[in-house]
């Protein structure tokens, strides 16, 4: 797994700060009990000191494994104490204790070198996030995708591509290399499919960006054109990202700028073996009219085209509902 470097940063730091917070509070509990129960200090103070009584008898020659038993017996009578006196107090008997929202690996993110299963879904989350389309991901997946919508030729043809493209998502990985064009109408499902493969590629902890094609190349714009140096415009996840997703492609302004931004995208991307997934409204002989020959051959040579087929769904959804 390797998940977004910014998102791994900025989660890592989180967690350092809940593990700090949640010691800051145990603290802060302690110090409420040690000013209003004076005999629980008193006996925090011994307990603390447990480890110099040890080292003290062990060097002082012979019955030091007698001695040893008498502190821990000495000790283990003080906590039945405390436990009493925090009881009539009206605390719970670990209400001095460090209480961490995973207790599994005390809010570090780790157990041991393995990462948590907490730290992993926060990335997730972030993931989302940082794919730009995490309202999408939280209502479109794999499992509410219908093929009812589809009939005949199309819906054989479309359960074919759910399958392959679920095969792929599913069985992602550092090495995959593959390439999709999503051809076809608006309303078809293309955004959906993305969407759920975007989802679980994610879910599976590596990094995707989704992009509108207008959003990208607004992205190369301002770092050409812009003086502002802002972040968010850094352009590098565009052939970095494990997976990227560029949807609605043909919708930006064609000029020589963005015409070779796209393809020095899409050439990067190749010559890494980065997977891409490209939605697009055009049609194969628009796509060579728009782009040209080096871009059209790159994409009629390394992506396996997804054809969609069929009826607007959001239209079959309006007439189901009169």
């Amino acid at each position: 797994m390797s998940y977004n470097k910014d998102d791994y940063v900025r989660i890592k730091a989180e967690f350092s700060q809940k593990y700090i917070a949640a010691r800051g509070r145990a603290e802060d509990r302690r110090a409420e009990l040690h000013f209003k129960l004076p005999r629980v200090r008193e006996i925090d103070l011994i307990l603390s000191r447990t480890g110099m009584d040890i080292m003290g008898v062990i060097g002082s020659g012979a019955g030091a494994e007698e001695k040893v038993a008498a502190i821990r017996a000495r000790n283990e009578k003080l906590l039945l104490e405390r436990g009493g006196i925090l009881r009539e107090a009206g605390y719970p008997e670990n209400y001095s204790d460090i209480q961490y929202d995973c207790e599994r690996c005390g809010d570090t993110g780790f157990i041991d070198t393995k990462m948590c299963d907490c730290m992993k879904r926060a990335l997730v989350l972030a993931g989302y996030e940082s794919s730009g389309i995490g309202s999408l991901i939280r209502t479109q997946s794999f499992e509410n995708f219908s093929l009812d919508f589809y009939s005949g030729v199309g819906y054989d043809n479309m359960k074919l591509s759910y399958d392959r493209l679920k095969n792929f998502a599913e069985s992602f990985s550092k090495d995959t290399y593959r390439n999709f064009l999503f051809i076809g109408g608006t309303g078809l499902g293309k955004t959906h499919l993305s969407t759920s493969v975007a989802k679980t590629v994610i879910d599976r902890g590596y990094d995707v960006l989704y992009v509108t094609s207008v959003g990208m190349l607004g992205d190369f714009e301002a770092k050409r054109f812009g003086n502002d140096g802002d972040a968010k415009h850094d352009t590098s996840r565009y052939t970095e990202a494990e997976l990227l997703i560029i949807d609605d492609l043909g919708t930006e302004v064609a000029n020589q700028f963005t015409l070779s931004c796209i393809y020095d995208v899409i050439n990067a991307r190749i010559n890494n073996r980065r997977s891409t997934i490209i939605n697009t409204n055009l049609s194969s002989k628009e796509i060579e009219a728009k782009y040209g020959e080096r871009t059209y051959s790159r994409l009629i040579g390394e992506y396996a085209p997804i054809l969609f087929a069929g009826t607007d769904i959001r239209r079959q959804k309006i007439s189901k509902c009169k």
